[in-house]
């Protein structure tokens, strides 16, 4: 099974010198973050990094990867390995694909065609956010694999008018984020400025000014070809601004979606349906019960409840409770062994977030490019060492649990 795309998966010295300057000393997904920090406004790398109530959430996620230990099998052919993944009834490239993230075109001049186009380049999922800033019409003409995701409300009208909207958009696959009930307290991002919409301010304006890559290759290009940026697709109309003195964003009726709102929306959608937030077998049961296609199972990266289960640790409870469905990953993932742990415990795909927005500002496509580039090399020689040769031979068997003298260390997104 292949796409016929080719991915690099092993850059040689050549190929790094050929890479843009800024990108030749970026050799994982994590050295993104600093690269980020120094080229975006405070308010915006605030926005991308924080999660609910501090960092800490966030940070279990990754300690989660921490608590395992490989199984290596050597003295075996591992010379023909293939990373491709059939999920709903597509062919990926590789088992890892780019979660929905917000407000994309703020940290990227068309953040999110920009992360479309590369991960159709790629072979690898999309899932669009629908706090995005670029309407969906254009994402979808830029990769028709797309996948939307949509934050809906118990408004029966209003989201029965965004589900049309979406499917005639031309979208095949709808992701219904769940873990959204009331919003957050991302404390860090507030604190660096963050607002939503940006209120214009003098500090706002020094940061721009005091990062004119940014402030000219990003801001001001977008207002000079498309305007000022809306919310463009949390609903079937254009919504608010994203810099405004007055005008506040409403998440109130968020509060009121239930399982039977699920349950309507499966009725009126025609294409796959995944659902995304799930942390117990409870909801996995429940959702699959709706009509779900698949799932993913979520804590938003950290960024919603102080001390939600690390998404790693819920995976196999979700994987046994839905046998006959897809269950997918994402939430602190930052390297090919990281991916290859959710693959082997049941996830048939994963998802990173932040690091691929974080590229994405710092250098475009290229930068996208080289992204997975770098995850999908961690991925091919994690295969090799572990003696498989495709994704689907992973199982539990290959980790053992450390010992309970493991003290994590890590505490960031």
């Amino acid at each position: 099974m292949t796409t016929g795309r080719s991915v690099h998966v092993a850059p040689t010295t050549a190929v790094r010198s050929t890479l843009p300057r800024r990108l030749r000393e970026i050799r994982s997904l994590e050295d993104f973050e600093a690269a980020a920090r120094r080229h975006l406004p405070a308010p915006l790398f605030g926005y991308i990094h924080a999660a609910a109530d501090g960092l800490a959430s966030a940070g279990r996620n990754r300690d989660a990867f921490d608590e395992h230990e490989w199984l290596p099998s050597y003295l075996q052919d591992v010379s023909a390995r293939a990373m491709d993944v059939r999920l709903l009834g597509h062919d990926w490239s590789l088992p890892f694909g780019i979660a929905p993230m917000g407000l994309n075109a703020m940290s990227a001049y068309r953040g999110d065609v920009v992360l479309a186009q590369a991960a159709a380049n790629a072979g690898v999922p999309f899932v669009m956010s629908g706090s995005s800033l670029v309407p969906m019409e254009d994402v979808v003409r830029a990769n028709p694999q797309a996948w939307f995701q949509a934050y809906v409300t118990g408004n029966a009208e209003r989201t029965a008018a965004l589900i049309e909207r979406v499917a005639r958009a031309g979208y095949g696959t709808l992701v219904i984020t769940i873990d959204v009930q009331a919003p957050p307290n991302i404390e860090d991002a507030y604190r660096a400025g963050f607002t939503a919409p940006l209120r214009p301010s003098v500090g706002l304006a020094w940061q721009g000014i005091s990062h004119p890559r940014w402030l000219l290759g990003t801001f001001a290009r977008t207002l000079l070809r498309h305007g000022m940026p809306h919310f463009e697709n949390n609903d079937a109309h254009r919504g608010a601004p994203v810099l405004s003195r007055s005008v506040l964003r409403d998440f109130s009726d968020r509060g009121t979606f239930t399982i039977d709102h699920l349950r309507a929306i499966r009725r009126q959608w025609r294409g796959h349906l995944v659902v995304k937030g799930v942390l117990t077998a409870q909801d996995a049961r429940r959702v699959a019960d709706a009509g779900a296609d698949a799932i993913i199972v979520s804590n938003h990266g950290g960024r919603q409840l102080a001390g939600a289960r690390a998404t790693l640790r819920a995976l196999p409870e979700v994987v046994a409770a839905c046998p006959g469905l897809p269950v997918m990953l994402d939430s602190g993932v930052r390297r090919g062994t990281d991916v290859l742990q959710a693959l082997a415990l049941g996830a048939r795909m994963v998802f990173v977030g932040r690091p691929f927005i974080q590229a994405a500002a710092v250098a475009g496509a290229d930068g996208i490019r080289h992204a997975i580039e770098l995850l999908a090399g961690e991925v091919s020689r994690g295969m090799g060492m572990l003696g498989v040769n495709r994704t689907d031979q992973l199982h539990p068997g290959l980790l053992v649990r450390r010992p309970s003298t493991f003290h994590p260390t890590r505490s960031t997104a």
